[in-house]
């Protein structure tokens, strides 16, 4: 199967994997991921889907 046929299955993913992805949907990177990869997304890209999931993640919390 390659990547591109890859679906992501929701109750698989762990809740901080599902979130990841939400975020990434968000930002518009979602399509780039599944066609290429998470290592596809630059450092930016990869910085900004952590920065908000810690700030999802302290929003829980508090």
């Amino acid at each position: 199967m390659s990547r591109n046929d890859r679906k992501i299955v929701w109750e698989e993913l762990s809740p901080d994997d599902r979130m990841k992805y939400e975020i990434a949907e968000e930002l518009g990177l979602l399509e780039k991921v599944q066609q290429e990869g998470w290592k596809s997304l630059s450092a930016r890209e990869t910085g900004r889907i952590g920065g908000l999931m810690t700030r999802r993640k302290r929003e829980m919390k508090g």
